[in-house]
């Protein structure tokens, strides 16, 4: 059973979901904020639901030190029209977000598709299953570790960084739609002003080192969508 710790301060509404998720098959954990979430999460946690405004520690600052330990899938609870918090949630290494109030069945779908790239569920993903380590120009792509390393120095990459990652590569020297990225990477449909997948390339040119042959990793075609950049 797949556990999730569920993070907000609103009571009621905590207890909502809670009872939501525990139909649908999860074992849920509630904290109220988050330096109670932080003394809550562990190893066995498969997937974090983190609202923003929180009492004691907010939902942005326990994001930020639970990145320093933990690369657990994060989704942000946000207020509808906060894009600021969006933004920098995802700087720092959230998976996705979802905007309150937001429909029960598009949480739970969501969070089966956190669970569906992740290996903290447990299971392979669709993405490992007959794929094999790429490699390119120094940089190998383990997807049953979910693994990137550089020279054998390993990357610190958030499992949907992976992901984009090794589907980018997988297409090495082809475009990528947006909304294709949106749809594999983060199992929903491209809204208009979504920027998660951007944020998420705008990580991964943060945390990949500069290639040897000089070349950019990513290039980003307006109006087309991303591709990795092949040295041929």
């Amino acid at each position: 059973m797949n556990k999730i710790l569920l993070v907000d301060d609103d009571i009621d509404l905590t207890s909502l979901l809670k009872e939501l998720l525990e139909i649908e098959g999860f074992d849920v954990v509630v904290a109220h904020d988050g330096e109670q979430a932080l003394q809550l999460l562990d190893g066995s946690i498969d997937v974090l639901l983190l609202d923003i405004m929180m009492p004691k520690k907010n939902g942005i600052e326990t994001l930020k030190e639970l990145r320093q330990s933990y690369q657990t899938p994060v989704m942000m609870l946000t207020a509808r029209g906060s894009e600021l918090d969006r933004v920098l949630g995802l700087e720092l290494g959230a998976d996705d977000y979802l905007a309150k109030p937001f429909n029960d069945r598009e949480l739970v779908a969501r969070v089966r598709a956190m669970l569906r790239r992740s290996n903290w569920s447990g299971q392979q993903q669709n993405v490992d299953q007959g794929a094999s380590t790429l490699e390119v120009d120094g940089l190998q792509l383990n997807p049953g570790r979910q693994e990137a390393s550089f020279d054998q120095i390993v990357l610190d990459l958030t499992g949907t960084e992976f992901t984009l990652l090794y589907l980018l590569a997988q297409h090495l020297g082809q475009v990528i739609s947006r909304e294709r990225l949106s749809q594999e990477v983060l199992g929903k449909r491209l809204t208009p002003f979504d920027r998660a997948i951007d944020m998420h390339v705008s990580n991964l040119r943060r945390k990949l080192p500069d290639r040897k042959d000089g070349l950019l990793w990513f290039k980003t075609l307006r109006g087309r969508g991303y591709l990795m950049v092949s040295a041929t």
